[in-house]
């Protein structure tokens, strides 16, 4: 039989998931950053972005079960191993074609794929009086505790001490009705959420309404935002914008959100020009059952064109982008809460998959429910359900049917 070696791929796809994220797409960004190969390999860089993904579909198996699931089922080819000997490749073959790949593929694949999926005719909960609905937030993920991803993402910090893990820090710019993510930003515990979420602004536009919490409001954000065209409803911390200008009919007001002091200065310090104190119109409200007064925020400013009751209603809709990190970092990574790749890159590039893998299957879920007839609300589709047809729908569909002939021409 002779020695045993690795078989190169022919062309691997995601199952279903390939229509949305199709070999041509990949090869645009392995280009792009120029990973293409200069020689032929076993592992090529396009096989390799699919490993990745598989990966997260697959997040308790190892590197070499993972790969197997890429293998083609047909007959001939399984003739063909038998006859001419075949093994998988090893981890560390593996882990090297991934440090090879790195992160900026993987990243620029999401960008390819990433975007808003809903049109308002069959996913009208999408959409508020014709604007888009949006939302982002922030969360943080468990990595390898090495000294490499200490470095870079490092631990969090409380009262009993450092945490066990190192944390990256990922924002995340998402569709309301849909979950499909449209923009995100990956950083370490040192860079704030807010820090991280000024890069998702351009991403949002005009037609849009962003939902945010709390955390988010401060002029340069809201400034970034406004730019693109986007409308904003966001909740306010207690101080801010208390000074009533002027009361509208609705029981809203109109008033100005001013930069700290501490912001203005350091704007200065860098020769720069602090942004000006924004206009903003602020609902208070309370809800049934607490005497907690809520606030928000928003950029519509006409009472008649955004009735305070609907928006105080729309706001709950921001806890969306709660269910979205519930959806990767539970239902899609599964019990494993910890990262394990060992170096910064390879973090990101995991992180990078599994928002791809997040959105792929979401995009097939909007799909899904859009193809009947009437359209189905995509949130009555269970996210688990729909990456469990996709985990059972991958092998089948991974490659393009094998003749006699491509067996007989295969190479080594």
């Amino acid at each position: 039989m002779g020695r045993l070696r690795p078989l190169r791929l022919p062309d691997v796809g995601l199952g279903a998931l390939t229509r949305w994220c199709p070999p041509e797409l990949v090869d645009r960004a392995i280009r792009k950053h120029s990973r293409q190969e200069r020689r032929r390999r076993l592992l090529p860089a396009r096989t390799v972005v699919y490993f990745e993904l598989a990966r997260c579909l697959f997040p308790q198996e190892g590197y070499a079960s993972v790969y197997e699931h890429l293998l083609p089922r047909e007959e001939e080819l399984d003739l063909y191993l038998t006859r001419r000997g075949f093994r998988v490749p090893n981890k560390s073959s593996l882990c090297k074609a991934r440090r090879r790949l790195g992160p900026d593929v993987m990243e620029e694949v999401f960008r390819q794929v990433a975007g808003p999926v809903a049109n308002e005719e069959d996913c009208p909960t999408a959409f508020w009086r014709g604007l888009r609905l949006e939302t982002f937030d922030g969360t943080v993920l468990d990595v390898a505790d090495t000294p490499e991803n200490t470095a870079e993402f490092t631990r969090p910090a409380g009262g009993a001490g450092t945490g066990g893990y190192p944390q990256a820090r990922v924002v995340a710019l998402a569709e309301c009705g849909t979950h499909a993510l449209i923009d995100a930003a990956i950083g370490g515990r040192r860079q704030g959420e807010t820090t991280l979420a000024m890069a998702l602004a351009a991403s949002a536009g005009p037609g849009t309404l962003v939902l945010a919490d709390r955390n988010m409001p401060g002029v340069p954000l809201w400034t970034a935002f406004r730019r693109t065209g986007a409308h904003l409803l966001w909740r306010l911390k207690g101080p801010t914008a208390q000074r009533v200008e002027k009361v509208l009919p609705d029981g809203s007001y109109l008033t100005h959100m001013h930069l700290d002091k501490n912001l203005r200065a350091a704007y200065r310090r860098r020769g720069e020009e602090p942004p000006g104190p924004v206009p903003l119109r602020v609902i208070e409200y309370t809800i049934e059952g607490s005497d907690e007064i809520y606030r928000l925020a928003t950029s519509l400013l006409d009472p008649q064109e955004a009735p305070a009751h609907e928006l105080a209603a729309l706001y709950s809709q921001r806890w969306e982008s709660e269910g979205i990190f519930a959806e990767v970092k539970t239902a899609q990574r599964g019990s494993r809460s910890v990262l394990l790749s060992n170096r910064p890159d390879q973090v990101r590039q995991e992180i990078w998959a599994h928002l791809i893998v997040h959105h792929l299957t979401r995009d097939l879920m909007h799909h899904a429910a859009t193809a009947t007839t009437p359209p189905l609300d995509p949130d009555r589709i269970s996210f688990r359900t729909a990456q469990r047809l996709v985990r059972r729908d991958l092998s089948p569909l991974l490659s393009p049917p094998v003749t006699s002939a491509d067996v007989s021409n295969r190479p080594l």
